[in-house]
């Protein structure tokens, strides 16, 4: 999206009503579900990026959206566990924004929450645990409403309304810019869907025999073009995701399939952050489980445990790093536009 720049703020230039939003998407990409009352638009999708890096949205005006969720980690964090603003450690890790537009649930262990609309305003206004700390009386709209640049970026994102700087429109905003994060520029999508036959190494073409042979049944949870059972698109939006207890310690529950798409720069690795690397994740699952979670009654059967080589090992994890989509990572239309 093209931007005019003058020495106080930047107008965009768009015309004064919503535009179409049009998916760039690859051979083997379903269209994404979107929900009837929030259809794409580009001035939503650019007025939601300057929201999601805004620290307007935290009560103490230093965090955002962007803060557990930076683009150099495929929108995590690199934490453990997450932090909210006043300083609470979350229970979970921040999960990556990354494809959130095929996410069937949007949490590690909630498979009702699957609208994003809904998903935001959880950290916005949730208090167990705190994460940005707003409350409906702060003073956040208020401070949009009197910076000059949302006046123009509402106006042409919800063009046909008379009071629009609201949260409805804020979470709105943010759920287009989050949905249009889509990751398909991978080396593996370079080999794949568009004939690159060289983007991948010999190892990593082993690695993903492996990964989808039998006898390691990677590809039963983390199967399909986002890798992860958790995925919908406009066909399907409505279908069942299953959650998991896939063999951790004191793993209280079952547990949403991540997509391992950009795998490679989201450790640590689990819903606690349990696992600092990929050599754990596999080693985790070789064995079939760690500690008290191997010999859990509800762990899920396919994790049974498997052997690999040392050139076995080095392979799949290959395999693993050619699903890093770097340009993702460096796109300029899911950077800080502040």
């Amino acid at each position: 999206m093209r931007l005019l720049r003058s020495a106080a703020f930047a107008v965009l230039a768009l015309p004064l009503y919503a535009q179409d939003y049009a998916w760039d998407l690859p051979k083997g990409f379903p269209k994404p579900h979107v929900p009837a009352g929030n259809p794409m638009s580009a001035a939503k999708v650019e007025l939601g990026r300057y929201l999601f890096y805004d620290t307007r949205l935290s009560v103490n005006g230093k965090e955002s959206c962007a803060t557990c969720h930076k683009q150099e980690l495929a929108f995590t964090d690199g934490r453990t566990v997450a932090i909210g603003t006043t300083g609470e450690l979350h229970p979970r890790g921040a999960m990556s924004l990354v494809n959130v537009a095929y996410a069937g649930a949007l949490t590690w262990n909630n498979a009702s929450l699957r609208d994003l609309e809904d998903q935001a305003l959880v950290p916005m206004f949730g208090e167990h645990p705190i994460e940005l700390g707003l409350r409906e009386g702060d003073g956040f709209l208020p401070a949009l409403r009197a910076e000059k640049r949302y006046r123009a970026l509402f106006e042409r994102a919800f063009p046909g309304e008379t009071d629009r700087i609201t949260v409805k429109n804020a979470v709105k905003a943010i759920a287009c810019f989050e949905r249009s994060i889509i990751s398909a520029r991978s080396p593996y999508d370079r080999y794949h869907y568009a004939g690159d036959d060289n983007a991948v190494s010999e190892s990593a073409k082993r690695g993903e025999i492996l990964f989808f042979n039998q006898h390691l049944a990677c590809f039963r949870c983390h199967g399909g073009f986002n890798f992860s059972d958790a995925s919908v698109s406009e066909r399907n939006a409505g279908r069942t995701v299953e959650l998991h207890n896939n063999g951790l310690p004191a793993a209280a529950g079952n547990f949403k399939t991540p997509t391992l798409r950009n795998i490679a720069v989201t450790a640590p690795y689990m819903h606690n952050g349990s696992l600092k690397t990929l050599d754990d994740v596999v080693n985790h699952y070789a064995a079939g489980g760690t500690g008290t979670g191997h010999d859990n009654p509800g762990k899920d059967p396919l994790i049974a445990g498997f052997q690999l080589s040392p050139q076995d090992r080095a392979d799949l994890i290959a395999f693993l790093k050619s699903l890093t989509d770097e340009p993702v990572l460096h796109d300029p239309r899911f950077s800080n536009p502040w």
